[in-house]
């Protein structure tokens, strides 16, 4: 082949290559974006009901996230938070509640815990809020996994897996700002890194390498749901002074049992002391709420079957609702 031709040849091999390539630089780029993913109907129900903010008063809104709708325990303390909510932290209306949780009729199942309805829900809490005034304390309670994730489990549904960053991306694309965020699951100290800031007051349940107590279908309460939410909210509307005083009662009784400690953790914004106080002072709390469900001590044989079980990942770790 003279030099000529093949010149020819390879001129017509790149014009037949750029050609396919432009053809699928084409084809990409006409290829549609997947279509958004609708809002929860019941939830966008549940968010157009949510009272405004005041004007010149701080106010609290308040988020609760049940995950895993396999035990009924994590359920109770969503419910609870409502009501304790509404009674002694002057946050009547502005609660949005998500789990997991098949419910028979005639009573009403909560929207659906996933990452698609956490986004939707902090979306509209964001919209009915004064970034500048107002906090938003949120409470997430489930099974937690050594790889620090949440477990958001549903009938009929794969198990998902919620990371922290995707849960600071969640609240950062929301826009607000004051949060006051509590994760109750084991190793959830592991969540520290990713969600910790100066307007963020963070309390989890454990250590990042220990597991915490109080799940399973004949317990009412976790540990730390029944030390922190309950016993100490009854106490103290300081969500800090109430975490000291759960943290030594937790602590009584995993030695009482015989327990690893779990080692509850706490972060402290910088700035997010200053704007609790204000909002602390800016109303009367309102009597103690006595717990729905009653507490029963443990048999010694079932004491530890009460242990959040350290999780196996699912196969597919993308949290998708």
């Amino acid at each position: 082949m003279s030099r000529r031709a093949a010149g020819l040849v390879l001129l017509i091999a790149g014009g037949l290559l750029a050609t396919s390539v432009g053809a699928a630089t084409t084809k990409s780029l006409d290829k549609p974006a997947p279509a958004p993913r609708a809002p929860d109907p019941q939830l966008a129900a549940d968010l157009s009901q949510l009272a405004p903010q005041r004007p010149g008063h701080p106010d609290l809104f308040v988020l609760g996230f049940a995950g895993d709708g396999s035990e009924q325990v994590f359920r109770n303390e969503v419910h609870y938070l409502r009501d304790l909510a509404a009674q002694r932290l002057d946050a009547k209306g502005r609660v949005v509640l998500l789990a997991n949780h098949v419910e028979a009729p005639p009573v009403r199942a909560l929207p659906e815990a996933n990452a698609h309805t956490l986004r939707q829900a902090l979306a509209g809490i964001a919209a009915r809020m004064d970034p500048d005034e107002d906090l938003l304390l949120a409470y997430f309670t489930t099974h937690g996994t050594e790889q620090h994730e949440l477990l958001l489990r549903r009938e009929g549904r794969r198990d998902r897996l919620l990371t922290p960053g995707e849960l600071r991306e969640a609240l950062d694309d929301s826009g607000i700002r004051h949060r006051v965020l509590v994760i109750s699951a084991c190793y959830s100290g592991g969540f520290a890194k990713a969600l910790r800031g100066p307007d963020t007051l963070l309390l989890m349940a454990a250590h990042r390498e220990r597991t915490s107590f109080g799940c399973g279908n004949d317990s009412v309460a976790t540990f730390f749901g029944r030390a922190w939410l309950v016993e100490g909210l009854n106490a103290t509307t300081d969500f800090d002074a109430a975490f000291v005083q759960a943290t030594a009662a937790i602590e009584a009784r995993e030695l009482a049992e015989g327990l690893e400690p779990s080692r509850p953790q706490i972060n402290r914004g910088a700035r997010i002391g200053e704007r609790l106080a204000a909002w602390r002072a800016g109303f009367e709390p309102g009597p103690a709420l006595p717990y729905p469900f009653a507490f029963e001590p443990p048999a010694a044989e079932n004491t530890k079957a009460a242990v959040l079980t350290p999780l196996r990942p699912p196969t597919d770790k993308t949290p998708k609702p």
